[in-house]
């Protein structure tokens, strides 16, 4: 008989509290009708930590344990293990193996979801698909990710020029071209506010320089598309045209990687195939609601 999943992460939560690892939880406060008072605070900071392992586990892009989750995230076994647990009988999180998690079957099916109800990132991949095989090279739908740039839907053309793009990757913005559509609206001090520092050090250990990097950006949002050799590989070159959504900021961007080699006649007729493709999913372009 199959065992109960939901009941693993609790033997061994046991199992180490019996060793010490960890405090037994506190009692709860009771309310006048001898009910335990949740409070706000403490449930808040259950949400934050939720998020967390979520963030944690996509960074990782691979199973964790679960004591390496608390580790991690410098937070007490027995939260970790309480949460893991729900996401357990939820199915947004399933093991992978005896004592690692990562995202379960709950997650696949939310994502089709989001597809579903979102135009601009199913056209994304539809125009993605579309498109590799005209370039010669690798084709991107692209979207930032807080403060990072991350590769949505990505396609190679059947003369295979690797790069090494992952989906759901978090790239730093400076590295990439379709990063400056992104941040072409900022003024010098919201780019280095919005930025971390060490992002303007590219992987062969290159600085950018933040006012020409903001330069660069708001010349690109001129001319609608961005050409950058030599950004990501030596012999490659990125080019982005962004989508605009109703902020007239860009909320992504469609891309492509070819060889620096690439005639510039073709290279004009790529980036027009690019700006086109953009202007049509800008007629779908979703703008993330106003904060209040």
């Amino acid at each position: 008989m199959e065992r109960s999943l939901r009941q693993r992460p609790n033997r061994k939560a046991k199992a180490e509290a019996a060793a010490g690892d960890r405090a037994p939880p506190r009692k709860a406060a009771k309310t006048a009708g001898g009910k335990a008072a949740e409070k706000p605070a403490s449930r808040a900071r259950g949400l934050d930590r939720a998020v967390e392992i979520f963030q944690l586990l996509h960074a990782a892009r691979k199973p964790l344990a679960i004591g390496e989750i608390a580790r991690r995230l410098k937070a007490p076994r027995s939260t970790i293990y309480e949460i893991v647990n729900l996401f357990l009988a939820a199915d947004i999180l399933e093991y992978a193996g005896e004592t690692e998690v990562f995202f379960g079957r709950a997650i696949y099916l939310y994502a089709n979801d989001y597809n579903a109800t979102h135009a601009m990132v199913r056209l994304g991949e539809e125009e993605v698909r579309r498109l590799a095989p005209q370039t010669g090279g690798e084709v991107q739908f692209c979207m930032p990710g807080g403060n990072k740039d991350t590769v949505v839907s990505v396609q190679n053309s059947p003369p295979l020029f690797r790069i090494g793009s992952d989906v759901g990757v978090l790239v730093p913005i400076p590295w990439t071209a379709s990063g400056r559509f992104f941040v072409a609206h900022m003024s010098l001090a919201e780019l280095k506010a919005f930025i971390p520092p060490e992002d303007f050090r590219l992987q062969d250990g290159r600085s950018i320089d933040p006012r020409k990097f903001l330069a660069e950006a708001k010349a690109a949002r001129a001319e609608g598309i961005c050409a950058i050799p030599g950004l990501v590989d030596d012999y490659a070159t990125c080019v982005a045209a962004p989508v605009v959504g109703r902020s007239d900021h860009a909320v992504a961007c469609i891309c492509f990687i070819v060889s620096s080699a690439t005639e510039k006649k073709r290279m004009a007729e790529l980036s027009a195939l690019l700006a086109e493709s953009a202007r049509r999913l800008s007629t779908v372009a979703e703008d993330r609601p106003a904060e209040a």
